[in-house]
């Protein structure tokens, strides 16, 4: 009878030990994930072994891929502080600009140097969630802004991810999963890749403007006449100095959007440059006109009196 028992306590006992053995769901190891990056960082200890874990039990999770791409792109970032000759860095302001005894200016900015292997395990990562949630935007935009980064002055296989995302909008048109929410406007994805369009502009090398004037170009094969890509070309031109093309696509801007601040702000400054009186006068009056606060019409008018006082 007590060999009978002992036998019945153990196969009893069975199913809780396999109870005990399996694995965490995807939320709580989300759960845990997110608990410890807050105390340790993305990147901090404890965190790999986790990531680990919790791909063994959840390989086809995304939120495991994000977490990992978090994981491999701080590791694979160092930064130093730098005294540059220049004034702007990547289009960023000096971190802290001094001038010393002798009166030499030292910009002091902060660099970021990049492991490639680190960020190449980055890159696969965060491609593996997109593979798995192809419509979530999220995801895609975590890998622009990583590659935009890492490339510096130079966003070749940024512009080509960027144009990429623009073919899948315009031609699969996806309903976006962005921010918790499902869905986007138009407006809010042409927003966004201007907001790309204006990052690009500003890292302030030859590569970089050329990859501007291109995502403009290609955001307009898909929403011609768009004033945002249309004032990209312009101000392009404007400061190459290319005056007639810059006011090809001003003057097309202005003809549908009288009132675009752009448009019109940088047509006057074109026309000044140029010392074209007779041109600046012509964008005064619709500054005048259709400027968007009282103080940008007034000013243009005070301005045109000037001129028509003379």
């Amino acid at each position: 009878m007590k060999r009978t028992l002992t036998l019945l306590l153990m196969v009893l006992a069975l199913p809780m030990m396999a109870s005990a053995q399996e694995p965490l769901s995807q939320n709580e190891f989300l759960r845990r994930y997110t608990n410890l990056a807050e105390r340790v960082g993305p990147a901090g200890l404890g965190v790999e072994t986790l990531l680990n874990k919790w791909e063994a039990a959840w390989p086809e999770d995304p939120q495991l891929y994000l977490a990992r791409f978090n994981f491999c792109y701080t590791r694979c970032r160092t930064s130093h502080i730098e005294d540059m000759s220049v004034d702007k860095y990547l289009g960023q302001a000096p971190l802290l600009p001094m001038t010393d005894s002798l009166g030499n200016k030292h910009n002091y900015f902060e660099v970021f140097e990049y492991d490639d292997d680190l960020f190449a395990q980055a890159n696969s990562a965060i491609g593996q969630a997109i593979t798995l949630k192809p419509w979530h935007l999220d995801y895609r935009m975590a890998r622009i802004d990583a590659l935009l980064a890492y490339e510096k002055d130079q966003p070749e296989m940024t512009l080509q991810e960027l144009k990429a995302l623009a073919d899948k909008h315009y031609r699969e048109h996806p309903v976006w999963e962005y921010d918790g929410m499902d869905g986007i406007t138009e407006e809010q994805f042409r927003a966004f890749m201007q907001d790309y369009c204006v990052a690009i502009f500003r890292l302030g090398s030859e590569t970089s403007a050329q990859a501007f004037k291109s995502l403009s170009e290609h955001m307009l094969t898909y929403c011609k006449d768009e004033p945002l890509f249309l004032d990209n070309l312009g101000s392009y031109h404007l400061v190459r100095k290319e005056y007639k093309q810059a006011r090809k696509y001003y003057d097309q801007v202005l003809k549908k959007h009288p009132s675009d601040m752009t448009a019109l702000k940088n047509s006057i400054l074109m026309a000044r440059t140029m010392k074209d009186i007779k041109l600046e006068k012509k964008y005064l009056a619709l500054m005048a006109k259709n400027g968007e606060t009282e103080v940008d019409r007034q000013s243009a008018q005070a301005r045109l009196d000037a001129y028509n006082r003379k």
